[in-house]
């Protein structure tokens, strides 16, 4: 009967969140408290709860432009500069063979990060010029991801995320400071960032071992906490009603 259950179990278990190693020394022995094998555990389970949680990270923002039909206080340069960390993120990761666990979101979230800034664009009544970016993203993003891009030039992207992360950040953090409210920033997605970074830096630690993966994550952090924290401050803030014209 064991064998029966072992059987499934070490099916759904192995490689996806234990090394056959681990399953054996935390199933066959029952040596619960094994440290390194824990970890791991602890890693690839929070690595890929937050993979599946990206799936709906920006959902709130997106349905919350949609909904205003507006995108009065983002900053569009924010969102740019996302997007350009996202992608080397993800590029490096590929490009590496880094396990999906450890950065898969970073496929969603730059799905969703292009749907809102293509709706910011569109908002502003720049629709033909949100069109043009998403064609010209997608083929820079086929160029990054072909054998046409030396490593070095990849490396050199993710290199660049954070200095993008903390200008990024900093921009909306002045547009929100300037109009002293959070517009239509999704307090949801903003929380939901923070602490998917802050998880990041023990899994980028855990299951890549690479220090440029894991300084970019402090850094997102510590931006995300900046936005969060304002999002708090101007909790009560109220943007300005615009007058309609007569």
């Amino acid at each position: 009967m064991a064998a029966e259950v072992d059987g499934p179990l070490k099916r759904v278990l192995v490689p996806l969140l234990l090394p056959e190693k681990c399953y054996d020394q935390i199933f066959a022995q029952w040596d619960l408290l094994h440290v390194p094998c824990l970890k791991i555990l602890l890693s690839k389970g929070l690595g890929l709860g937050i993979v599946a949680g990206s799936l709906l990270v920006k959902l709130p923002q997106v349905f919350k432009i949609l909904g205003a039909k507006s995108a009065e206080g983002l900053s569009l340069q924010s969102v740019m500069l996302e997007l350009v960390a996202l992608t080397g993120t993800m590029v490096y990761s590929i490009t590496n063979n880094f396990p999906f666990s450890s950065w898969g979101e970073a496929l969603f979230l730059m799905i969703q990060t292009i749907t809102i800034a293509f709706l910011v664009l569109h908002y502003r009544g720049q629709t033909v010029k949100g069109v043009a970016f998403l064609a010209c993203y997608a083929l820079v993003l086929l160029v990054l991801l072909s054998p046409l891009t030396p490593q070095a030039v990849v490396t050199l992207l993710q290199a660049s995320n954070m200095p993008s992360v903390v200008v990024g950040r900093l921009l909306q953090a002045a547009t929100n400071y300037r109009n002293g409210h959070t517009g239509q920033l999704s307090a949801i997605t903003v929380f939901l960032l923070f602490g998917g970074s802050l998880a990041r830096i023990f899994t980028s630690i855990q299951e890549t071992g690479d220090p440029l993966m894991a300084g970019t994550f402090v850094v997102s952090s510590l931006c995300n906490g900046l936005i969060a924290a304002q999002v708090l401050f101007y909790w009560n803030a109220k943007a300005p009603h615009k007058k309609k014209k007569q």
